[in-house]
């Protein structure tokens, strides 16, 4: 394809292409190009061009398709990036006009000052898309209660194959009539469609899933026109917008919507009833729905089990009573809550009653309730991150039957399972007839890859069986589309192709989903073929056992992809550039499909190089993502590769090996001050260092603080105690008063502080991908630390990112015969706030303030990551404080990063997202609580405000 002549441009370079080549299924196929259209006009131009030189479309928001819909060989189209506009919001009509790439929780935001929401309420929807709710008919957590996205389309614009434009309304008979008139590929499809199903529609009911099934979306959505004018004089207005709902972009591009509004229910109440087996739990479902639920979901053993390990989950167990097999998360919504509470009660009391559930526990908090739920929207993603022996491909995960039907379903899916000797994961949409079911199979051996092609046709042969759906929400895509004849029979499967052939007539759209699909088993991401990497590395990945199996955790679910205002961390790059690239789940991409070609090469990639630039370590994806992607630790891992061959530059040598000239810096502190601050001395830097001038360098204290340590009077010869006091560089020689302030605290409470000599754990040197000058000083500090540890000694840190390295980074990066040494070290390490929460815990220390101080805290990124902010909270509250955590997501400094020329840009847009915003908005006087060097002067340069570690604060 020439890509001058097209508008907008068609990416065709290798990064892009890699990048675009998954989605959150099973599949990987690299396309030719990407385009990321801002207009109606731009999707026009592509149209045309592909129908031109006979390439293939295929239609991508958030690309979290499960069935393999957004990947495909020809031209993938991004309407995420530019086309996210919300166009119009009627909150008197209740109905809001959306371009494609509005994500749903956007919409719902804008929406909820007039106490309205759009109700489709899938897992993904921080990320999700309207264009790909649309695409895929999706349904969510409350289908019992909102339907699914089809119920809720009330308009569709779209283009068309020939590039011609169309609005897909409700139609009165007159109208429909005039458009069967059309001398245009609209007025055709009208036509052909009409005759179709008037030919065809004692059939199409015959053969499609129960019409008591909510989710049924397997190929089109014709039995839908069935119950339309004309065929049913008293139906529904003929629509054509509910056959492009599910029709996964096969047949058209939309290109914006006007959807349905529907109004908030103020109160909600869920009840947690635990189970002893699935069967129990299904059996209680059918009775569950008579009491109209908005929602009744499964949540099986092996995702809670999953919960256990993943850092961000295990604080949303609070509610489990003992290891129950299963649970139902229900939530009943209304206006009053007290009658919503004796609602839940009364269920309660019923599957009791029936000896089904002995445990039901009642959320009324809303903080709590929505931990609930966000432990089950992890599902998924927990699955995925269970690593290759616990890999469940998604080909049967979607299938719908009639909830009474469940049961039995479920007990003739379960013979299928042991015929195959494989476990499956159940859970989801219990309320509904709906399980995701995810069989446990390893498509790197050739016998998995058997034994899903048989399973797969057993399984449509039972859906089919029940009148079920094969797709419940998921969509066919490239999964379930081989076996759509088994459920609907082979006498649709030429409707299907006749509604394809009407609609593109050139099969430009989505190639192969739906129709003419390829075998179950092509363009596997995993397969027998796949080269699992076997690399060299520095970091030894015991928990993951392999440096390859770290590269494969990632499974394309996208929830790195979520946007600022969803709250979290993860990812700070993509949420300021809003590029694929700067995501996790873009560089895990791209990191697994090049070692698995390149091998020990893939060091030396400038794709990837690239990728990695703007990725701040913040390890935000090590708890936020539900696969543990630590995408901090493999972009150290790839920088020691990529230094051993191209060498560290003298930037990189500066900030990492800033501890070798800061004592000539101290010499003459003053001088040194002065001389950093002159514009000409920051020319030099930013030319020769990279560091970008418009940031202020910290500043060198008159006195550092092992100076004033070790030259100061005793002040409590008697103490008892003895604790390890790690001083990093940055707080000996720019900041020594926040040791001072530990010091003092520490000694106050009667213990003995020690300082090793020594200031580096090698965080600097990780982050910089230094790995062998990092594992240089581990060996050093690693039989000092050892010796602390073994007298009992706490060893306590000021700085969160240098005291949680030794809790983290040098578990992997010690040899065999140092671990037992480290973990040892890392079980007696301790944050400073960690540690002085427990001195007032046991001290009982009362607040000496009669009335509490606000502290607003913005908690440093490894903390939030690591062991989470309750320590410093725990801790202010007891010295008489009124904590309270921002949600500020990640500063944008991160160490070094912003200070570099080539990132000060998106630092400070990383800043200006959440964190300078919340802080402008706090009174003058409000005191502001930072744990975190790098936090503290960003938020100086970035809102002119003055934050304080907590060790300050509390000697304050």
């Amino acid at each position: 394809m020439d890509n001058t002549d097209v508008s907008p441009k068609i990416h065709t370079d290798d990064q892009t292409r890699r990048l675009y080549a998954n989605d959150a299924s099973s599949y990987e196929e690299l396309p030719k190009g990407v385009a990321f259209p801002s207009s109606t006009q731009d999707i026009v131009a592509i149209v045309k061009q592909a129908q031109k030189e006979g390439e293939s479309i295929t239609p991508r928001g958030a690309g979290t398709s499960l069935a393999g819909q957004t990947t495909g060989e020809g031209i993938v189209i991004d309407v995420g990036r530019h086309m996210n506009s919300i166009q119009q919001i009627n909150s008197e009509q209740q109905w809001a006009q959306v371009q494609p790439g509005v994500i749903r929780d956007s919409l719902n935001r804008e929406t909820d000052q007039y106490n309205l929401e759009f109700g489709p309420d899938t897992a993904t929807t921080n990320r999700c898309m309207l264009g790909g709710m649309i695409g895929n008919n999706s349904c969510g957590i409350f289908s019992i209660k909102h339907k699914t996205t089809r119920e809720h389309i009330l308009e569709i614009d779209a283009v068309l194959s020939d590039g011609s434009r169309a609005t897909f309304k409700p139609l009165t008979q007159q109208e429909l009539a005039k458009k069967q008139k059309l001398d245009t590929l609209e007025g055709y499809i009208y036509r052909e469609i009409i005759s179709l199903i008037r030919e065809n529609r004692d059939q199409i009911l015959e053969h499609y899933p129960h019409p008591d099934i909510i989710r049924r979306n397997t190929g089109y959505a014709l039995d839908r026109l069935c119950e339309m004018q004309p065929f049913v004089p008293d139906g529904r207005k003929f629509n054509m917008a509910e056959l492009l709902c599910g029709s996964e972009g096969t047949l058209a591009m939309t290109t914006s919507a006007k959807v349905n509004l529907v109004p908030q229910d103020p109160e909600s109440v869920i009840v947690v009833p635990h189970f002893s087996s699935i069967r129990k739990a299904l059996e209680a479902t059918s009775e569950v729905v008579k009491m109209d639920p908005a929602a009744a979901e499964l949540v099986d053993h092996i995702i809670l089990n999953a919960t256990k390990d993943n850092i961000e989950q295990r604080k949303n167990r609070f509610f489990l009573d003992g290891e129950p097999h299963c649970i139902l998360i229900i939530q009943f919504d209304g206006n009053d809550q007290q009658k919503l509470i004796r609602k839940a009660q009364k269920m309660a009391r019923h599957l009791q009653e029936q000896s089904l559930s002995n445990s039901a526990p009642i959320i009324t908090d809303d903080k709590k309730k929505e931990r609930v739920w966000n432990l089950r929207k992890a599902g998924l993603g927990l699955l995925m991150g269970l690593g290759s022996e616990g890999r469940t491909p998604s080909f049967c995960e979607d299938t719908a039957v009639r909830v009474s039907d469940l049961p039995d379903y479920i007990d003739d899916f379960q013979q299928i399972l042991d015929r195959h000797d494989t476990n499956c994961v159940f859970y989801a949409h219990a309320s509904v007839g709906e399980l995701h079911l995810r069989p446990q199979i390893d498509l790197q051996q050739p016998e998995g890859i058997q034994k899903m092609k048989t399973m797969a046709g057993e399984i449509a042969e039972l859906v089919c069986s029940y009148c079920g759906s094969l797709s419940g929400e998921h969509g066919d895509g490239r999964a379930r589309a081989p076996y759509i004849e088994k459920v609907l029979g082979s006498e649709m499967m030429p409707l299907l192709k006749r509604v394809k052939q009407i609609w593109d007539t050139h099969g430009i759209f989505n190639y192969g989903k739906i129709t003419s699909p390829k075998p179950l088993e092509e363009d596997l991401r995993y397969s027998p073929s796949y080269q699992k990497p076997e690399i060299d590395t520095q970091f030894n990945w015991r928990k993951e056992d392999s440096f390859g199996n770290a590269l494969e955790l990632c499974n394309g679910a996208g929830v790195c992809r979520k946007l600022s205002d969803s709250g979290g961390t993860m990812c700070p790059s993509y949420m300021a550039t809003k590029e694929e690239k700067d995501s996790t789940r873009g560089r895990a991409n791209l990191f697994r499909q090049l070692f698995s070609g390149k091998q020990q090469e893939a060091f030396q990639s400038e794709e990837l190089k690239d990728a990695l630039d703007l990725c701040l370590s913040c390890k935000a994806c090590k708890s936020e993502c539900p696969a543990n992607v630590d995408m901090a630790r493999m972009k150290a891992e790839f920088t020691q590769g990529w230094h051993n061959k191209h060498g560290i530059s003298l930037g990189e040598r500066f900030f990492a090996q800033a501890a070798k000239l800061y004592p000539l810096a101290n010499l003459f502190p003053n001088l040194s001050n002065w001389i950093i601050k002159q514009p000409v001395v920051k020319e030099l830097l930013q030319q020769f260092l990279g560091i970008d001038k418009r940031r202020n360098l910290p500043q060198f204290a008159e006195e550092t603080f092992m100076d004033w340590f070790n030259t100061r009077p005793t002040t409590n010869p008697a103490a008892g105690e003895e604790v390890v006091l790690l001083i990093d560089i940055f707080t000996n020689y720019h900041e020594p008063h926040i040791g001072k302030a530990a010091v003092q605290f520490l000694e106050f409470y009667g213990y003995k502080v020690t300082v090793p000599d020594f200031h580096e754990v090698g965080r600097p040197q990780i982050s910089k991908g230094m790995l062998t000058h990092a594992k240089n000083i581990l060996n050093q500090n690693l039989p000092k630390l050892t010796s602390f540890a073994d007298r009992g000694l706490p060893i306590i840190g000021l700085e969160p990112s240098e005291i949680l390295t030794l809790r983290d980074e040098y578990i992997d990066l010690c040899d065999d015969d140092q671990l037992e040494q480290a973990q040892f070290v890392a079980d007696h390490s301790f944050t400073f706030e960690e540690f002085a929460a427990e001195i007032l815990n046991k001290n009982n220390q009362p607040s000496s303030s009669p009335k509490k101080e606000k502290v607003y805290i913005h908690g440093h990124c490894h903390t939030k990551s690591l062991i989470g902010n309750s320590a410093i909270k725990k801790l202010l509250t007891r010295a008489g404080f009124q904590p309270i955590v921002l949600d500020t997501g990640c500063c944008g400094m991160a160490g070094s990063f912003g200070y570099e020329e080539d990132h000060y840009d998106v630092s400070m847009d990383i800043g200006k997202l959440r964190l300078f915003p919340a802080l402008h908005n706090l009174p003058e006087d409000t005191t502001i609580c930072a744990p975190g060097f790098s936090c503290r002067h960003q938020i100086m340069d970035g809102t002119g405000r003055t934050a304080s570690h907590p060790a300050e604060i509390l000697m304050d």
